[in-house]
């Protein structure tokens, strides 16, 4: 892969902060399973986390960026631009971005916009904040990826498609928790998932979301990244790709060549399952907590439609000094309390008494 296709500013930039949120309910997949196939098949995870009557993607980004703040110790009023990137924002005329920057004090000098682009509205947030940063024109730029749990009943994205994500503060290499060592991007127009307007539920094209979609574009990403910076898998402490199932992040990190222990799945905890969608980035923080000065990141994400978005990341020395100052994202992860199947319904708005 020639050179140029990798994307790296002028100014070093990194991860000043990073905070993520996930709400505490539980549906358990057996509960799904229950009430659709009478218990029978195989179930993807164990369970997923579910937004509140009271969480939005509004909510659940202002929570995941005041824990970003708290571990930067940057004040609000440098941020000058909130990117919030989401398949379910709240409004459809109405930016998310514009709430969240006022209730964390990043108004009014500051830029802010919503993002698209299926699970991977959050990284294409974080490439624009390298740019911002990078270029010169900012010093701090605060890019998030959240969402709520969107699903047609009795459908398999049911079991899987959670809710929480996580905030990113980009700014200068030389204070940063974390140096972006590179990035690549990777798009086709693969419509293995979509949601038209006025839609309630998304549809999916089934088998077809593994290949030409998730494995072609993720692998491609990977691959050109580890290229044009000349490294393989051996030199990754760790690897977090988006998190659509637990067989999907396994199968393309051996595809890819890496070891089982260095595949981030399940934050950290193989029974907990995908409690998220958009994971990598979830993922990522996970990985944040527990990293040591030195160790390198590949974070590889991907979003239907399709693309992915590849960074090659390095913790340093300011990592362990500064995670304690926010809730680590397995202290989210045990907060839990399960519900019902009928619960659910009424969280999320599944039933329709109007």
């Amino acid at each position: 892969m020639p050179e140029n296709h990798l994307m790296k500013p002028n100014r070093p930039v990194g991860f000043a902060g990073y905070g993520a949120y996930i709400p505490q309910f539980r549906l358990p997949a057996s509960e799904v399973a229950r009430i659709w196939t009478g218990g029978q098949g195989g179930l993807p995870i164990k369970e997923k986390a579910v937004a509140g009557l009271d969480e939005d993607v509004i909510t659940m980004s202002i929570e995941a960026a005041r824990n970003a703040l708290a571990r930067s110790g940057v004040p609000a009023s440098e941020i000058r631009a909130v990117w919030v990137g989401s398949e379910s924002h709240p409004y459809a005329v109405k930016p998310t971005s514009t709430v969240v920057a006022e209730a964390i004090g990043a108004t009014p000098h500051t830029q802010a916009a919503d993002w698209e682009f299926a699970c991977k509205a959050g990284t294409e947030a974080i490439q624009a904040a390298i740019g911002f940063v990078g270029s010169g024109m900012a010093e701090y730029a605060l890019a998030i990826g959240m969402d709520t749990a969107q699903g047609r009943p009795g459908d398999a994205l049911e079991y899987t498609a959670g809710a929480g994500g996580a905030a990113f503060l980009l700014g200068p290499a030389e204070t940063a928790l974390c140096t972006i060592e590179g990035s690549y991007s990777f798009a086709t127009d693969t419509p293995d998932f979509w949601r038209r307007a006025n839609e309630t539920y998304p549809e999916h094209g089934e088998r077809f979301t593994g290949e030409p979609a998730y494995f072609k574009h993720i692998t491609t990403a990977a691959q050109s990244l580890m290229e044009s910076t000349g490294t393989t898998p051996d030199d990754f402490r760790y690897v977090v790709f988006h998190q659509p199932n637990t067989k999907f992040p396994l199968r393309v990190g051996k595809d890819l060549g890496f070891r089982e222990d260095q595949i981030e799945t399940g934050l950290l905890v193989p029974e907990i399952g995908n409690t998220y969608a958009g994971s990598a980035l979830v993922g990522l923080t996970a990985i944040l907590d527990v990293a040591e000065a030195g160790d390198r990141i590949l974070m590889v994400s991907y979003g239907s439609g399709a693309g992915s978005d590849a960074f090659s990341l390095q913790a340093t020395g300011l990592l362990s000094a500064r995670r304690s100052a926010a809730p680590d994202t397995l202290s989210y992860v045990r907060r839990r309390t399960e519900i019902d199947y009928a619960t659910y319904a009424r969280l999320r708005g599944k039933l329709v008494t109007k």
